[in-house]
């Protein structure tokens, strides 16, 4: 079997949740909160927060915050809603 090699960046978001601070003593993901699993790019793997967010929201995904993707500090990753399997939303690009 072959290891995969996990960047650095990877390793300090593994058990956050997208958009928590890096300091935050509640960093993984909480009972009672909705999560959607990110799946590829730049924040793959990290869980996103939907709770309270409204159906239309959820449906069209969203373009998420960071400076991991293709454009840096500002930039987004697109995500959308995988069909099918809304629990995880796919990698479609990044945006400035």
């Amino acid at each position: 079997m072959k290891r995969r090699l996990v960047r650095p960046v990877q390793q300090l978001l593994r058990g956050r949740v997208y958009g928590q601070d890096h300091d935050d003593p509640r960093q993984g993901p909480q009972s009672g909160r909705t999560y959607v699993e990110l799946v590829g790019g730049p924040l793959d793997g990290l869980p996103l927060d939907i709770t309270g967010w409204r159906p239309d929201e959820i449906d069209t995904g969203d373009a998420l915050q960071t400076d991991l993707g293709q454009f840096g500090l500002g930039g987004r990753a697109m995500y959308d809603p995988r069909p099918g399997a809304r629990s995880h939303w796919d990698w479609s690009g990044d945006t400035p």
